[in-house]
């Protein structure tokens, strides 16, 4: 059984050591119960003392920290019981304050107040502050004014000439932030995985997607749509989507793809596609060994260049197949494996309708020429009868 003399000796020479503590002050402890409201922090000789949940918080609302863990903070007060934060409020920050936060890298709440040349002008408690430009956020934003009127949360980087001079920093924090939550991020990001995140970046290439915690993939065009697009008419700077994780590099690297979310146009051709069939087609790209050609969105087919007509030049056959042509064209071959269909235009229009008369031209003059040499033959025969010397 405790003795309460003991009990009270313990708790007089905490009361004592709390009294010598100061506000202001930085100290360490150890958390050592979670209650409804406060966390219980032991300081050693100087007693226990309480910091509010909410300090303990991240944005999403979930306690950054579990009984055992450390912490370090500010005393706010020490009248009746020790009170400890961990971030200082602007309108309560002194010089005293703001310098214990700049050693012990606590960070610091302010007012934004201006957008001034170079930065801002940041007001904590009575001291002013400046924050660079590039340190306010983590992403740049064309109007700095945007930021004028908030209240953040601010590290202390620089603080000098005894604290006329002190410089903040915003992105240090949400860095520090997203380095904490990246880890679980990933965790999440497995090939297979279905995804979603949002644009911040569209290239001729594709684009670059945020999933979270600045962890960023990449949709490259060809994983867009399953027919030839452009990036910028897929996707915009903003947009939300979901995604599909195609592949997780060994330096971290994400593959992301949005058509495997939508149905392959190439699972309905071989209910649809016979060898034989004549259907509608536009070139898409034209290559040395022959043109490719859409036959629907999803689906392409290649006509060979020997299935062009002859033009009586190399490469002649290119010039009537120019990207965009449109025309009909007779499937040859398929090859579902692979996705493969092989098509020969069909020889239809104006410039088929010229090359059929050239031909059926010269078939007549081929053979009139024929019955002539033949005419000429009898003709030459007779003659040569006509002067041959008779017998009698």
């Amino acid at each position: 059984m405790t003795d309460p003399d003991d009990d009270f000796a313990t708790l007089f020479a905490a009361s004592l050591a709390t009294k010598r503590l100061e506000r202001g002050q930085t100290i360490e402890g150890t958390i050592v119960a979670i209650g409804s409201d406060v966390a219980f922090v032991n300081v050693g000789g100087k007693g226990e003392a309480t910091i509010a949940l909410d300090e303990l918080r991240d944005d999403d609302g979930a306690l950054e920290v579990a009984v055992g863990d450390r912490v370090t903070a500010v005393v706010v007060s020490t009248a009746g019981e020790l009170t400890l934060s961990r971030r200082l409020a602007r309108g309560a920050a002194t010089l005293r304050q703001l310098e214990d936060a700049f050693q012990a890298g606590l960070p610091v709440e302010g007012k934004v107040e201006r957008a001034i040349k170079g930065g801002y002008e940041v007001r904590i408690g009575h001291q002013r502050a400046f924050c660079p430009m590039s340190q306010i956020d983590i992403a740049r934003t064309s109007d700095p004014a945007v930021h004028e009127g908030r209240v953040y949360t601010f590290r202390i980087v620089e603080f000098k000439e005894d604290g006329r001079n002190v410089v903040v920093s915003r992105r240090a924090l949400l860095e520090a932030q997203q380095q904490d939550q990246a880890a679980d991020v990933r965790k999440s990001i497995v090939p297979g995985a279905v995804v979603t995140g949002d644009v911040v970046s569209v290239r001729e290439f594709g684009a670059f997607i945020d999933l979270g915690a600045g962890v960023q993939g990449l949709l490259h065009v060809s994983e867009m749509g399953w027919s030839r697009v452009s990036a910028a008419s897929v996707v915009a700077v903003g947009d939300r989507i979901a995604l599909k994780v195609l592949r997780v590099e060994d330096g971290g690297k994400i593959a992301l793809g949005l058509k495997q979310l939508q149905d392959d146009p190439w699972s309905k051709v071989q209910a649809t596609y016979a060898i034989g069939q004549v259907r509608d087609g536009r070139v898409t790209r034209v290559a040395d060994f022959g043109a490719f050609v859409e036959l629907e969105p999803g689906v392409e087919a290649l006509a060979h260049v020997s299935t062009f007509p002859p033009t009586g030049r190399a490469g002649g056959w290119a010039k009537t197949a120019g990207v965009g042509t449109t025309g009909a064209f007779t499937i040859v071959a398929i090859d579902l494996e692979k996705k493969r269909i092989g098509v020969a235009p069909v020889a239809e229009g104006p410039a088929a309708r010229d090359s059929q008369e050239a031909a059926d031209v010269q078939e007549y003059s081929d053979r009139e020429d024929a019955k002539a040499s033949e005419g000429f033959g009898t003709m030459a025969d007779k003659l040569r009868g006509a002067l041959r010397p008779r017998d009698d």
